[in-house]
């Protein structure tokens, strides 16, 4: 999709998670609204998104003023004031912004921003608690999960499967992951197939359920 096409978002809330979502959407082509309370981040900001504004968003009125009706997307990446985060969800669910996405700070805050109108919660914190825990094994060199059970991962190749090409490993049917593709050093990453060979340094691109990608990693 090309820069001119790709649709304005509204960021309310500038700090660490709010402000890195709203910098990287706009380095994406996006034209980004960034709405803050406090003035020391809206001077932060100005200049390096379309748009930065100091104001309380958890009225509707403000919201309407702002223009907020008119997006077709909304962040809401306030975390520590639970109360601000829920009344400004419910201020953009009253304007129908048809895809707000909003930050959780636990599972209780979570559930109050879904049933007030937000259509994505994320949890920013967790996850990337999650990751490093993944990370510290020595194993796993990256690692991605998706919806809580699955997972992508990069990994070193473990012992037992290398020397073998793939169809004679059988990493599906003994480990239950998928093995996409292969980094060898000084070499361009490929697509994994059934003949493809691992060697002792390769790197490989796995997917599956988490537990079953942790257990590949250290066999």
């Amino acid at each position: 999709m090309s820069a001119e096409k790709r649709k304005p978002v509204i960021v309310i809330g500038l700090g660490r998670f709010g402000g890195a979502v709203a910098r990287t959407l706009e380095r994406m082509g996006h034209e980004v609204l960034g709405v803050e309370q406090r003035h020391s981040a809206v001077q932060e900001f100005a200049g390096g998104l379309t748009q930065v504004v100091e104001a309380d968003c958890t009225e509707t009125e403000c919201l309407r003023q702002l223009g907020a009706a008119d997006f077709e997307a909304a962040v809401v990446a306030i975390g520590s004031d639970i109360e601000a985060s829920v009344l400004t969800v419910l201020a953009l669910s009253d304007l129908g912004v048809a895809n707000i996405w909003a930050k959780a700070t636990n599972d209780k805050h979570a559930r109050i921003l879904e049933r007030t109108g937000a259509h994505h919660v994320v949890f920013p914190e967790q996850r990337m608690g999650e990751r490093v825990a993944h990370l510290l094994n020595e194993r796993l060199l990256d690692f991605i999960s998706f919806d809580g059970e699955f997972a992508i991962a990069r990994l070193k190749a473990p012992e037992p499967i290398v020397g073998l090409p793939l169809v004679t490993s059988e990493c599906r049917k003994k480990y239950d992951v998928t093995v996409v593709g292969v980094k060898r050093k000084g070499e361009n990453f490929i697509h994994a197939v059934p003949d493809t060979i691992i060697f002792p340094d390769d790197e490989l691109v796995v997917s599956g359920r988490i537990a079953d990608i942790e257990q590949f990693s250290a066999i």
